[in-house]
């Protein structure tokens, strides 16, 4: 799907046409899972070699961050599809040149439609290029952010269930403590892997020979998105230990409840060995066995298996052990 944004008066358009390439007004081409005319609508409208999806997936520097032709192709790996419980990140590139901002990609994060919502609506402080790059930034960033705090959220509610199942409406079952961990987990992993994606995307962006450096206002933009996404690798690592953390504590409890589970086994073979004992005696067939003629020997036989029983188990809760 090909999507163009025209900016006239600090207003945006969108049009979703190949004609529209062709407007003098055109500022970002947005392109969302591109059918093969179109990606060839915009490499002759613009002069520039589109990157495969299959040069997008790799992930050396060079083939992320190059210039060619008087753009810069960046390339960062974004999140997707978090509400839907099963997120997804993919690689997204962003192809700025003096007169024009073209995005690739084969998802479709939140911040992008988020993005393009807020320009149709608000006036553009800068209706370059540049600006509109640096807009989506801070939108990438900021979704970032608040899928950091859902990740803290969900962690806090598992710390919750695991250390003080009491007090939760809902105690859940540690197979599925497990699957939150693993979840949440993932979740995580993936949002490290862009946060850090963009700080290096950022890096490059911002360095002195790739021309944009100069502009004091892109420079500023610069520097605050740099210190944002400084703060969420700290917070995304820190979650990532807890995370950890929270995986070896329920591990913890559920070799707690087997061991307490073996002890009772243990327990109950120890407390009734000696009555088996007694019985097996006294099932033997042998005619030289004084008991066997005693008018009192079987209940005498009886008792002496119940207080065979009894005093192990009195002798275990005396010591703790139960």
């Amino acid at each position: 799907m090909l999507s163009s944004y025209i900016a006239r008066d600090g207003r945006v358009e969108v049009a979703g046409t190949i004609a529209a390439l062709h407007d003098a007004d055109l500022v970002w081409v947005d392109l969302l899972d591109p059918s093969d005319e179109e990606r060839l609508a915009v490499e002759q409208r613009f002069g520039l070699e589109v990157p495969t999806q299959a040069e997008m997936d790799e992930i050396e520097p060079s083939n992320r961050l190059y210039e060619e032709g008087g753009a810069l192709f960046m390339t960062a790996t974004l999140v997707a599809q978090v509400e839907s419980g099963t997120p997804r990140s993919a690689p997204v590139t962003f192809i700025l040149g003096e007169r024009q901002l073209i995005t690739l990609r084969y998802i479709d994060p939140k911040s992008f439609r988020t993005y393009a919502g807020h320009v149709q609506k608000a006036r553009l402080v800068d209706e370059r290029p540049v600006g509109v790059f640096t807009g989506l930034l801070e939108a990438v960033v900021a979704r970032q952010a608040d899928i950091l705090e859902r990740v803290s959220l969900d962690a806090d509610q598992i710390s919750a269930h695991v250390f003080r199942p009491t007090e939760v409406d809902q105690a859940k079952p540690l197979a599925e403590l497990l699957k939150d961990i693993g979840r949440c987990g993932e979740l995580t992993s993936r949002l490290r892997e862009a946060v850090v994606s963009t700080i290096r995307l950022l890096t490059w962006f911002g360095h002195p020979e790739n021309g944009w450096g100069k502009d004091h206002g892109v420079r500023e933009r610069i520097k605050s998105l740099g210190r944002d996404l400084a703060s969420l690798a700290d917070f995304a690592n820190y979650q990532s230990n807890k995370v950890q953390f929270l995986l070896d504590a329920t591990l913890g409890r559920i070799n707690i409840e087997q061991t307490n589970i073996i002890k009772i086994f243990s327990v109950a073979a120890a407390a009734f060995l000696p009555p088996t004992l007694i019985a097996s005696i006294y099932g033997m067939n042998f005619e030289a066995m004084p008991e066997l003629s005693w008018p009192i020997g079987y209940p005498l036989a009886l008792v002496a298996m119940v207080l065979s029983a009894v005093l192990p188990l009195w002798y275990f809760r005396r010591r703790g052990w139960l």
